[in-house]
């Protein structure tokens, strides 16, 4: 595994790539690109493996049997975060984008709330408005620098027309990766407002040293009401499969989403099973931690370059591989500082305020790319800001 591999994607129909400079008029010939949430990386060799075995193989028909691909996924949960599940439970969506979409088909009406805790990944509002429901956004606290949830604000907000809450666990973009305490606060916040809690744990493998993800199934309590989404395409960058698994408890529950998935005719690709049985394994579990101290050094080189700008912070990253800046003590107004980083230091990183409140004078920047990288975009920012200095 060599992260430091510097990969050509321009020309590969790559979002993050091939769309910036129509986005952010930053051109790939001398820009990097630090939005879309995919990573600069090759996926490990077993996830090739797989792929170039069916290319062997030569013929690309509809996948049958999915025991294997099921007892890996639940190995992986109980290896790697020490939660037992039903095969029975496992449902494969097509991504999990996708798998919020089936959510609030499933259990949710036409001008049903869901509660959002932002800022928060911006495609959960996308979903909800774009089903004709209404998004409720609890504002996250921020205190010391890091992101609280503030139980008792969102108490006084809620008006008994909501239904779901999304949780994003680990926190997307903070990078906050949950306590105990606070999941157990969010599955009382739900059964108290009577709310069915779906929880998007994608980044729940992309943990920083020194932290520890809890799956919220292990949280007490809360069994009746959750739905819980993983995927390996954050994990093993293989978001081009889309596909995610969306893996529910309750069998009634159960019940409600097989009978919407069927009735939409969805079934998975042949391609995003076979890589996900590869990439649940042992061979799978080393290329991850690998990657994770790989990242965390990354994390350490852009957050000390960054900090040391006046005015600029970046949030101290416990999850994810999505640095969360907050410009605000610059001064500067939102536009001044998107032009000073898209034209100046010719980058293109997620403007906040498309995450929700909270959003303001924040850019989201991946770090996920080969670490010459991380060390060119820090120089550039600091030349874009060096006014301040």
């Amino acid at each position: 595994m060599n992260f430091d591999e510097i990969i050509d994607r321009v020309g590969t129909h790559s979002s993050k790539w091939d769309m910036m400079e129509p986005i952010y008029g930053v051109s790939p010939q001398d820009g990097i690109p630090m939005w879309v949430a995919d990573m600069d990386f090759r996926p490990p060799q077993c996830v090739s493996d797989a792929v170039k075995a069916m290319h062997d193989h030569g013929v690309y028909g509809y996948f049958g049997d999915e025991g294997a691909y099921r007892a890996a996924i639940q190995w992986w949960m109980k290896e790697r975060h020490g939660w037992t599940l039903d095969k029975d439970a496992i449902f494969t969506t097509h991504g999990l984008v996708n798998g919020t979409a089936m959510c609030l088909d499933a259990f949710t009406r036409p001008g049903d709330g869901v509660v959002l805790m932002t800022p928060v990944y911006h495609a959960f509002a996308r979903v909800i408005k774009a089903a004709g429901r209404q998004v409720i956004e609890c504002q996250l606290a921020l205190e010391a620098g890091k992101y609280r949830m503030d139980f008792s604000a969102w108490d006084a907000q809620m008006t008994g027309n909501e239904t779901l809450l999304i949780l994003c666990s680990p926190h997307n973009p903070g990078g906050r990766v949950w306590t105990a305490d606070e999941l157990q606060g969010v599955a009382d916040f739900a059964r108290r407002h009577d709310l069915l809690l779906v929880s998007d744990e994608i980044h729940h493998d992309l943990v920083m040293p020194g932290h520890r993800h809890i799956p919220m199934a292990n949280i007490g309590g809360v069994e009746d009401r959750l739905v819980m989404m993983t995927a390996t395409t954050k994990t093993f960058n293989i978001a081009g499969s889309h596909t995610g698994n969306v893996i529910i408890p309750d069998p009634d529950l159960r019940t409600r989403f097989a009978a919407r998935m069927a009735a939409m005719g969805l079934s998975a690709n042949s391609f995003g099973l076979f890589m996900t049985e590869a990439a649940y394994s042992p061979e799978g579990a080393a290329w991850v931690d690998a990657l994770v101290q790989y990242l965390d050094g990354n994390r350490q080189i852009f957050d000390d370059g960054v900090n040391a700008i006046p005015g600029v912070t970046s949030m101290p990253l416990e999850s994810t591989y999505l640095a969360w800046v907050d410009f605000s003590g610059t001064g500067m107004a939102q536009d001044d500082i998107i032009d000073r980083v898209q034209s100046g230091a010719r980058i293109a990183a997620n403007h906040g305020p498309t995450f929700g409140k909270g959003g303001d004078s924040y850019l989201r920047f991946n770090i996920a790319t080969p670490r010459a990288r991380i060390v060119e975009a820090v120089q550039r920012l600091q030349a874009a800001f060096e006014d301040l200095q």
